[in-house]
């Protein structure tokens, strides 16, 4: 069986990049909750001071629960700043998930201490726009080190916020799987319906039969972007 190449960490060549372009303050940005099915999208603007990331600094997606807790403890006080915005699922439900994830991102920006001059987010869709100076790029929460150090603030900060909520409603579980679809969410949602933290306009309900009337319409649905 062939071994697996360690995949590499993640660098500042986007970064120096920009600042070769004159940029002064340059911002990663990553989201996370766009395809959960409760609570909000959440997004978290990190800005770094070129020095060198903590080591095992990765794509969230790529560490576990315990991984991710430990590497967040390491990235806030190493960050040279940081902030979160995130949108409701009112929101959502009412804008769609573009606009909502233009506002997430915008409040986080907006929550810097310093006004940012070039934003680089992960994926090819700029979902951010005017009058940000925006720089896509597929995979940077991978490659990237202030993107990847978004990347892991924004899944530990938004998976904190909806393991709070289990308490209160127990059975979805919103502890272990933060409002995205399971098992355990699909079949107590069948059984027992949306919470007020569930996305009203999103097409899951029409499979639930004692709650698909509850779906909220849209004239203008917006869609969700693929952001890869």
């Amino acid at each position: 069986m062939p071994v697996k190449s360690p995949i590499p960490p993640p660098t500042y060549e986007l970064e120096r990049e920009l600042a070769e372009g004159g940029a002064t303050l340059i911002a990663g940005v990553d989201e996370v909750g766009r395809g959960a099915w409760a609570g909000p999208v959440v997004v978290c603007a990190a800005v770094t001071d070129g020095s060198p990331p903590p080591e095992g600094l990765t794509d969230s997606k790529r560490l576990s629960p315990k991984r991710r807790i430990a590497m967040a403890d390491l990235v806030r006080p190493w960050v040279r700043d940081h902030a979160f915005g995130q949108a409701t699922p009112e929101e959502i439900d009412e804008v769609g998930m573009t606009e909502a994830l233009r506002r997430a991102a915008a409040r986080a920006l907006e929550g810097l201490t310093l006004r940012p001059d070039a934003v680089i987010l992960d994926g090819k869709h700029d979902y951010l726009g005017r009058p940000w100076a925006v720089r896509t790029q597929v995979g940077a929460d991978l490659t990237c080190v202030s993107v990847s150090a978004a990347s892991v603030l924004a899944k530990v900060y938004r998976d904190t916020m909806m393991a709070g909520l289990d308490a209160d409603f127990p059975g979805y579980g919103f502890a272990t799987a933060a409002g995205y679809p399971s098992p355990v969410h699909r079949a107590t949602l069948a059984e027992h319906g949306p919470t007020p933290h569930h996305r009203m306009s999103w097409s899951y309900l029409d499979d639930l039969p004692k709650w698909r009337h509850l779906r909220r319409r849209r004239s203008d649905p917006g869609g969700q972007l693929s952001l890869l």
